[in-house]
């Protein structure tokens, strides 16, 4: 999910660079070029050492399958000081974790907050409805997910503009070098780390059936959490819970408002919006890559990969295959067959993918039962971060249904 830290693509230009801009605004052409140029990609690493990129459908998802070879185990730094639970520890330890977590974010838990949800989402809708106008990112995309996170972890609403800077500052940090951007995660690592040490103690003499008293007061191997253990889970869990969602929804509206037929179509048929959804997280893919080391000799594609080497796991670019998905490159909501990677796969498939589907579910359905027509402002000019593909300032202009 955190990969700032880009390497270059080896090919002298930027029809394959996934991590340049030209990327993250268009990424199915530089998805094709890597495909057909260097599909798996070996070379020495903008910081040292080697550095793997691997792109086709086949070979990430054994990759995500195959973590004895491709592990995350301590592989993302993002100004945390203690590892990212579960999402820094392989198996078989990571198993103990799921076990604890998995149940908050299954399938029937997930659909007795969908009430829930669909009123807030109508809420949301409401503040800026009679406007006839809304920044999408800012008045949307950005509340919903940070809103139901917040219920979800009980922690208080007032609390969130912090949080916000802290995902800022660890997943897309401003600077003018990389010390100063490392400088500011770290900032806001320590500043996370110490918000949840008093939020657990409060936890602790003060349970409630909220998340994150669940997690102080649960057990892996029946024995409580460390402090270690509780202070990289919660710092996952805020992290997750605030950026990808708001993301994905910034991609879909993106896309909806460039493409009217496609629009269209979901207002004249409301059953399309959950293939809608899966097709857009595949089509729009926006988490395009994953961070791995490879800590086990292997071969993938016809290149030597050393233990050692660090891997970069495309996962924009295996949700955009031509050899897994017909018509890649087009949108195709009633597409019969959908396995895409955009929630990754194996052990650490998404803990939180049934909540996102709900959210984005629940958003596309309620907004589009409520706003008839939308377009963007004249004045909007479109660009996604790398790495995770977000966009700000998405100002858009509707009219309202009768």
């Amino acid at each position: 999910m955190y990969t700032e830290d880009a390497i270059s693509s080896g090919t002298g230009d930027s029809s394959t660079d996934v991590f340049s801009q030209q990327c993250a605004d268009d990424p199915h052409p530089v998805y094709h070029e890597v495909h057909d140029r260097c599909p798996v990609n070996r070379e020495v690493g903008m910081f040292g050492g080697f550095s793997v990129n691997v792109s086709r459908y086949a070979d990430v998802l054994w990759a995500l399958k195959h973590p004895e070879v491709f592990s995350s185990d301590g592989v993302v730094q993002v100004g945390n000081e203690y590892p990212l639970i579960p999402l820094s520890v392989d198996p078989p330890e990571h198993a103990k974790y799921r076990r604890l977590l998995d149940p908050q974010f299954s399938p029937k838990r997930m659909a007795e907050l969908e009430p829930e949800a669909r009123a807030l989402v109508n809420e949301i809708i409401d503040v800026f409805i009679a406007r006839g106008e809304c920044d999408f990112h800012e008045d949307f995309a950005t509340p919903l997910p940070s809103t139901i996170f917040l219920a979800l972890m009980g922690l208080p609403h007032e609390d969130l503009p912090q949080f916000l800077r802290w995902r800022d500052d660890t997943i897309r940090p401003q600077g003018n070098t990389e010390a100063e951007v490392e400088a500011k995660r770290a900032a806001a690592g320590k500043a996370i780390e110490d918000y949840f040490e008093a939020k657990i103690e409060e936890k602790r003499s003060h349970p409630d059936d909220r998340l994150l008293s669940t997690v102080v007061h649960g057990e892996v191997d029946g024995r409580p959490l460390t402090h270690a253990e509780l202070l990289g889970t919660t710092h996952l869990l805020l992290l997750g819970g605030l950026d990808t969602v708001t993301a994905t929804l910034d991609c879909m509206i993106v896309y909806l408002a460039q493409h009217p037929e496609r629009r269209q179509a979901l207002l004249n048929d409301g059953a399309l919006v959950p293939g809608a959804v899966e097709e857009l997280l595949r089509h729009q893919t926006p988490v395009m890559m994953v961070p791995r080391k490879i800590v086990q000799d292997c071969e993938m594609a016809g290149v030597r990969l050393q233990a050692g080497d660090g891997a970069t796991l495309l996962i924009g670019a295996a949700n955009a295959d031509r050899d897994e998905f017909e018509d890649a490159s087009e949108v195709r909501f009633d597409r019969p067959t959908n396995r895409h990677l955009a929630f990754g796969g194996g052990a650490h498939r998404c803990l939180g993918s049934h909540l996102a589907r709900l959210e984005l579910t629940v958003a596309l359905e309620e907004f589009h039962r409520r706003v008839a027509d939308y377009e963007l402002a004249p004045e909007t000019q479109i660009s996604f971060s790398p790495g995770i593909r977000q966009t700000e300032n998405l100002h858009l202009r509707f009219s309202v249904k009768s």
